[in-house]
């Protein structure tokens, strides 16, 4: 197909030649080896060893389609994230660090305000802190104990501390060199924020029965 012919063209450095009117000016591209292997019962042709280098490959292998379909999600999503990064090269501390930096100026907010508002305003405090529990949770940590040293660790301002999952402990995310995208944790939080609003507006439900099977 014409886009696996552009990524030949990317990868080889070549150009690509609509018609063999005059072939001598043609850019050609190379490789150091082309071969013919097999990827389970399929013949492919792999071309290794280019210069440029601006395009590439990714066999995923798996035991049924459902790991097979979860591998490529996963991938795909850390594409993304990878392409945003390129973009916007701005990066926060991971681990939950933002969010808890973020939970206790909004809990300063809340102890401020007057009336209800506070209320709503606590909650999403709450919302925030929930990030670096589930983070350890994940990884099958006592989230308990690790959120409670991450709150005494970011008591003093300027804190990068985090949880690291690797080593199951508490630690300065920008020592550990452990980074998010920033674009990426922004838009994270403008949509669970948009989603937290929508569901909030919503005064009913109506509930549908299943529907009876005819047999």
């Amino acid at each position: 197909d014409f886009d696996g012919v552009e990524r030949l063209a990317l990868v080889t450095g070549g150009e690509i030649a609509s018609t063999f009117d005059h072939p001598e000016e043609v850019k050609l591209g190379e490789c150091a080896l082309i071969e013919e292997v097999m990827i389970g019962e399929d013949k492919l042709v792999r071309f290794s060893g280019v210069k440029m280098g601006e395009a590439c490959t990714i066999v995923l292998r798996g035991a049924s389609m459902h790991v097979l379909d979860e591998a490529e999600r996963s991938l795909h999503d850390a594409l993304c994230v990878l392409q945003q990064t390129v973009k916007d090269t701005r990066v926060v501390p991971g681990g939950g660090a933002p969010e808890i930096i973020m939970a206790k100026a909004v809990d300063e907010l809340a102890a401020s305000t007057p009336g209800k508002k506070a209320l709503a305003i606590e909650a999403f405090a709450r919302a925030l802190r929930g990030i670096p529990t589930t983070i350890a949770d994940n990884a099958g940590l006592d989230s308990a104990e690790l959120v409670s040293q991450l709150r005494a660790a970011h008591a003093t301002s300027g804190s990068f501390a985090g949880v690291d999952v690797i080593e199951g402990s508490v630690g300065d995310m920008k020592q550990r060199g452990i980074f998010e995208s920033f674009k990426v944790k922004q838009q994270v939080l403008l949509s669970a924020t948009e989603a937290a609003e929508m569901i909030m507006r919503v005064d009913d439900i109506v509930k549908c029965a299943p529907r009876q099977r005819e047999g």
